[in-house]
């Protein structure tokens, strides 16, 4: 995988299957057109190196919101933000102090929506092999890498279901290690899969 290669197929912007839209297209639920949403945007950062490692975070277990986690960098569009792309690289730079400069974002998927009221606009971007990269300590319990290539692969997106809101709800988890990277993480890194293929 080279980042030419990503960067050639989020221009084309087909995908070899279904985008998923959000946390319940799985288990059949449309995007209602009314609903209000609160948008969002996260930082899908790849090492641009032989071996392309993709940067994740888990969150603090003490957070009242998704405790444990595993997460892109990102979070909610402030008003002082210029648009998505910006609040994506701000959140990554105050969750993980990656410097913007450094930051060659490669294009966007399609927004994702969370069962938590928000809409998730993914931003793929190229960053430099071997950061060094300092979490907050109130947002970020941990920093770490998988790779690229075993989250892109099909053979690792593993579908479950469980109960949400009194109802079963399907969602994918992706396993690296002992670590389970599940939900929207899941659901977007999916969709770049298939937009990749």
């Amino acid at each position: 995988m080279t980042i030419d290669r990503l960067r050639g197929a989020l221009l084309a912007g087909t995908s070899s299957g279904p985008a998923w839209h959000g946390d319940g297209h799985m288990s059949g639920d449309l995007p209602d057109p009314d609903r209000l949403l609160m948008p969002a945007a996260v930082l899908i950062a790849i090492s641009d190196e032989a071996e392309p490692q993709l940067l994740l975070t888990r969150r603090p277990t003490t957070m009242t919101r998704h405790p444990g986690q595993i997460a892109f960098p990102g979070g909610r569009v402030d008003p002082g933000d210029d648009g998505p792309i910006s609040a994506a690289l701000r959140e990554a730079e105050e969750e993980v102090a990656l410097d913007r400069r450094l930051v060659d974002v490669l294009g966007t998927l399609d927004p994702y929506e969370t069962g938590t009221g928000f809409s998730i606009l993914p931003v793929v971007a190229a960053v430099p092999p071997g950061l060094v990269l300092t979490p907050h300590e109130r947002e970020v319990a941990e920093v770490f890498h998988v790779p690229f290539g075993h989250v892109m692969d099909p053979a690792n997106h593993e579908v479950r279901s469980g109960e949400w809101q009194g109802r079963e709800r399907k969602f994918y988890v992706i396993r690296h290690g002992t670590r389970e990277i599940w939900g929207a993480t899941a659901g977007i890194l999916v969709n770049l899969s298939r937009r990749l293929a």
